[in-house]
């Protein structure tokens, strides 16, 4: 039996989650609705597989990875993310997270992935497994996005998003003066002067959902 907490902010995803893993093999022994209740059910539960959405309410999926697994670095993390694995699936795995799915891909795979994961496996794509592999070759030239920090990725996602400045400091509860500094760090390394670029970067390296940038 696989003790699973489902994480996603979504209750008609969590439920189908739940019809998904009905059975014997599974038990359901918590869910979570944002990242103050995530790190709730990781105290006070015990269970085998955290299936965690990576846009979690309160704390980014990123910073919810790295949280649980230094408070529980035995728990096994499935991210299962409506984002493509070009956006986030390398720095999920990073984080510490076992594996990587899209919801797109979840009905066929996810049964699957968490009994992979729950064995003390990894469950990535042959392309993430790729680009993890060229992330540790010295010689390999790497993009410049993946040279910024978790939290300078996180707001080139939102700025290319649409969001302002202010909008971001709001969403991600810091200070104007704090994204504006990020903001200038993230263009400063990838060599850019405006958010305009950005956007045509993150469009052609397949970084943000067209429907956020209105392709």
């Amino acid at each position: 039996m696989i003790r699973v907490v489902i994480a996603d902010d979504h209750p008609i995803v969590r439920a189908g989650l739940k019809q998904l893993l009905a059975g014997p093999d599974f038990s359901i022994v918590g869910e979570a609705c944002d990242g103050q209740e995530v790190m709730q059910r990781v105290r006070e539960l015990h269970f085998d597989v955290l299936l965690l959405d990576m846009s979690m309410p309160k704390k980014s999926g990123m910073e919810l990875i790295k949280q649980v697994k230094s408070e529980k670095p035995k728990l096994r993390v499935l991210v299962l993310s409506m984002h493509e694995e070009q956006q986030y699936a390398v720095r999920a795995i990073k984080a510490g997270a076992s594996g990587y799915l899209t919801k797109e891909s979840a009905s066929d795979l996810l049964i699957q992935a968490i009994r992979k994961v729950a064995a003390g496996g990894a469950f990535i794509s042959p392309a993430v497994a790729e680009q993890l592999a060229l992330a540790v070759m010295p010689e390999a030239g790497g993009l410049p996005h993946k040279t910024l920090s978790d939290r300078e990725y996180q707001v080139l996602q939102l700025l290319v998003a649409g969001k302002s400045v202010t909008d971001i400091a709001q969403q991600l509860n810091l200070s104007v003066k704090t994204i504006s500094t990020h903001k200038a760090r993230l263009l400063e390394k990838m060599g850019m002067t405006s958010t305009t670029e950005l956007v045509r970067y993150a469009i052609t390296h397949r970084l943000v959902d067209d429907a956020n940038t209105g392709a």
